[in-house]
């Protein structure tokens, strides 16, 4: 009797098993996409604002951390870098055993981070969406000056769309920006560089904010009404991680640029007005507006 019994355990448990298999193979595809970013302890910016997005757009999120900001809506009071052995280490942890359709990049402060972001995403071989972050919002540089020869020259070759504001346009290319035929040219040589779509989003400018994205022929202008108000912090963190999560979804990049845009203007619309400074965007637009 015991024989039988432990036969009829073990295909009890053979029938789970394989039902749960079958379960896992008919469930739906869940999307992944990593960011590599420093931290914002305000929970604007950052790897929390990135999360956030995914999270937002249905995309299962995974993080490398690179620094540790002590921040709010105000401005960034300290910052500590993590070793470059420790973030190659935390994107290899995730790849190996969960991997991801897409990855992003925020902040990266030195050439050695860079560096060995630029192996991982190699050997990974990653769809890369570059965000070169150098400043925050309250002016704080978040890019040590000689890493920017090390980012040009190493990691936007690797990186499938690069999302650059005015000012970390000009930075990169050597040229000033005022008008929409400069937003043009600074796009044409920043494909230059190696990076197969460019963005170079037009927030900053005085009149209407129009991004400008080119795909190594044609140019398409993105444009939106500029709303009112002081809460923009973490918008080009959250753009290039919306744009991101669209991709890791399986969108071609011209439309998930386009989806970027609106998803950021309404996140901007809907700012939840929180902080003494510079506040964060509602990242969660949608839901609450289902709600």
């Amino acid at each position: 009797m015991a024989l039988l019994g432990d036969g009829l355990a073990i295909g009890a448990m053979a029938v789970m098993t394989q039902t749960h298999e079958n379960a896992r193979r008919d469930a739906p595809r869940v999307f992944r996409a990593l960011t590599i970013a420093g931290s914002d302890s305000g929970g604007g910016a950052g790897i929390q604002a990135d999360l956030k997005t995914f999270a937002a757009l249905e995309v299962y999120g995974l993080s490398a951390l690179t620094a540790i900001t002590a921040q709010n809506t105000q401005g960034v009071r300290a910052v500590q870098e993590l070793p470059p052995e420790l973030v190659e280490a935390q994107i290899d942890a995730v790849l190996e055993d969960i991997g991801a359709d897409a990855a992003k990049t925020g902040m990266l402060s030195s050439a050695p981070i860079i560096e060995a972001t630029a192996r991982c995403i190699q050997r990974w071989r990653l769809r890369l969406v570059v965000d070169p972050v150098m400043v925050a919002k309250s002016g704080d540089v978040l890019l040590q000056p000689e890493a920017m020869q090390t980012l040009s020259t190493v990691l936007l070759p690797l990186a499938e769309v690069i999302t650059p504001n005015l000012f970390e346009a000009e930075m990169l290319t050597g040229q000033r920006i005022e008008t929409l035929d400069d937003m043009r040219a600074a796009a044409q040589a920043l494909h230059a560089l190696g990076s197969r779509h460019v963005v170079v989003k037009g927030g900053h400018r005085a009149s209407d904010p129009i991004d400008v994205y080119f795909d190594g022929k044609h140019f398409t202008e993105l444009r939106a009404e500029r709303i009112p108000t002081q809460h923009t912090h973490g918008t080009d963190c959250t753009f290039s991680a919306a744009l991101t999560a669209f991709i890791a979804r399986g969108l071609p990049v011209a439309e998930a640029v386009m989806q970027a845009k609106h998803y950021i203007t309404e996140a901007i619309r809907h700012a939840p007005g929180l902080g003494h400074g510079q506040g964060p965007v509602g990242h969660f637009w949608q839901w609450q507006q289902a709600h």
